[in-house]
């Protein structure tokens, strides 16, 4: 049996609208196996991204508890949070996010910034996360010297930068055409099976799902079945 990653037991989510109560998740459990990847799909407003937050230590449940790793990370402070998704925690999102003032080399030592390691390491280590995404010959150029498909390269480089146990993808590839998405999933399937990542990936597009080992289904705040891809 796989060894359980994170785990999700009795979650709800309910946000307030004025005075209204929305409950976006609905008493949710779930267990995510070191090593899986996983494809979550929905229409909008189903919960997918609210769960991504769950996982990512973004957001608090309103009631369950929420374990990655060793860690319950539903219980922490946000200051514990945050020095805990520095360095187990990836995050992938559809617009890449990077600072268009710093070289490719630079946006993806960001994270290490929150770490303890000086300035050849985090060098070194930016330098290694560049190569694995085929990007070694572009440390240098800026966010505007690079192709959607390169910007989404560097924004995971910056993600796997600290070697975290858990990569989360938003619309990963919502902002890139048929072929360049291809190349980005490509790549996300190596990561988790050559670099043994866990990835959890939100998605509208049933393509990109395909490039996943299962598919989860988010309906009404609940996974109401899930399918093998």
């Amino acid at each position: 049996m796989s060894e359980v990653l994170a785990t999700l037991t009795g979650v709800s989510k309910t946000y307030q609208k004025g005075k209204e109560s929305v409950e976006v998740l609905h008493n949710l459990d779930i267990e995510i196996p070191k090593g899986d990847f996983i494809a979550i799909m929905g229409p909008s407003g189903s919960g997918k991204t609210t769960l991504l937050n769950l996982l990512g230590g973004l957001d608090k449940p309103t009631s369950g508890t929420v374990r990655v790793g060793d860690a319950e990370i539903s219980s922490m402070s946000n200051n514990q949070l945050s020095r805990w998704r520095s360095t187990n925690i990836g995050f992938i999102f559809q617009f890449y996010n990077l600072l268009p003032v710093l070289t490719a080399q630079k946006n993806v030592e960001l994270p290490l910034l929150l770490t303890n390691f000086g300035s050849a390491e985090r060098a070194h280590r930016a330098g290694i996360a560049l190569e694995i995404v085929g990007l070694e010959g572009r440390t240098d150029h800026y966010p505007r010297e690079l192709s959607g498909g390169q910007e989404q390269r560097v924004a995971i480089a910056r993600a796997i930068v600290s070697d975290p146990m858990l990569l989360l993808c938003d619309e990963p590839t919502g902002d890139l055409d048929r072929e360049t998405a291809a190349e980005i999933l490509g790549l996300l399937q190596i990561l988790n099976r050559e670099h043994g990542k866990t990835i959890v990936m939100v998605t509208h597009d049933a393509q990109a799902a395909e490039f996943a080992n299962r598919t989860m289904i988010c309906d009404k705040g609940t996974l109401e079945h899930q399918e093998a891809v």
